[in-house]
């Protein structure tokens, strides 16, 4: 491997039984594999928790090394309209497996990207070819699928990876990279990742750049994201009423780190809960919070509405 591959792509999993979590789900795809039949199916739940990676890991295990000519992959957020399915879905669909499983797959990727039109010229294909093609979708956002579609479909619904599932992911590629990592640096791969984890192996990847001893410091820069320690610091001095320090701290977290206004707002609603402060306060904390970010995805300058925020911190108390 060429030390310029994604680690996301190098430590995919290339069978089921390789994949981290997710174990209910894993356990009934292997069990379609042994049957050599299985519905259509449709992968719910966020990014980075290993939905394309069951699809594809579920075709190598029906289909063996030959897989990639028994399945169609494509991804939805890129070719989105009706003319895909009609076109490109259809020739494939239509044409029969020569292998001993008796149907093809079409794996759609972010599958909820589809305009409406597309997803109810698909819900016909998927009847029509049920014999010799299943479809495989994946979706963020089970709810934007239409209806029909997931009646047509056995729905998996893929859950954030547990602490103890990304550790062990963590901790496997540490020992190929040869990397040294301490509990605070795990900590911090763990507090970036949220469950997602690609976000956590991009973050290792990143700062493995700067040498093979990670400290959290690099990864919190390498991910573009503050210290938690940070950001609370920053929110209290708000809250004693100390705004023109509060507003410098904000002004180097987003010049040191590279933080969008969003970041930073997230960033804060997460650490509300360490606050020492009263459960009303931190109701009008989060109600604050949710008032602003609701102002930048509106278009408003983040710079302003941030400190606007810190501002609106100090009537809290």
């Amino acid at each position: 491997m060429s030390e310029y591959t994604p680690w996301t792509e190098k430590y995919r999993p290339r069978k089921l039984s390789e994949i981290v979590g997710q174990k209910e789900i894993v356990s009934l795809l292997t069990a379609y594999v042994k049957e050599k039949n299985m519905p259509n199916l449709l992968f719910a739940g966020p990014p980075g928790i290993g939905k394309t990676t069951a699809a594809l890991a579920l075709a190598r295990d029906l289909y063996g090394e030959n897989y990639r000519d028994c399945i169609l992959e494509l991804n939805a957020s890129d070719e989105r309209g009706i003319d895909i399915v009609r076109g490109k879905i259809k020739d494939f669909a239509r044409t029969v497996s020569l292998e001993s499983v008796p149907f093809k797959i079409i794996f759609l990727d972010e599958a909820d990207s589809l305009t409406n039109d597309a997803q109810n010229a698909l819900r016909r294909t998927m009847e029509v070819y049920l014999n010799v093609t299943r479809f495989v979708l994946s979706a963020n956002y089970s709810s934007k699928i239409i209806e029909p579609i997931q009646s047509r479909c056995s729905v998996f619904r893929f859950r954030p990876l547990r602490e103890d599932e990304t550790r062990e992911m963590i901790a496997r590629v540490a020992k190929e990279e040869g990397l040294t990592l301490d509990e605070k640096t795990v900590e911090a791969l763990l507090y970036i990742s949220e469950g997602d984890m690609r976000r956590a192996i991009n973050a290792l990847q990143g700062a493995s750049m700067h040498g093979k001893k990670i400290t959290s410091e690099m990864v919190y820069k390498s991910a573009s994201r503050a210290e938690p320690a940070e950001i609370k610091e920053m929110m209290e001095l708000a809250l004693a009423r100390k705004f023109v320090e509060a507003r410098k701290k904000l002004h180097k977290l987003m010049i040191e780190y590279g933080m969008s206004g969003e970041d930073v707002l997230l960033q804060m609603y997460r650490t509300v809960d360490a606050l020492e402060v009263t459960e009303k306060e931190k109701v009008a904390i989060v109600d604050k919070i949710g008032e602003y970010n609701f102002r930048l995805v509106e278009g408003a300058n983040e710079t302003l509405q941030i400190e606007a925020l810190l501002a609106q911190l100090l009537m809290v108390k």
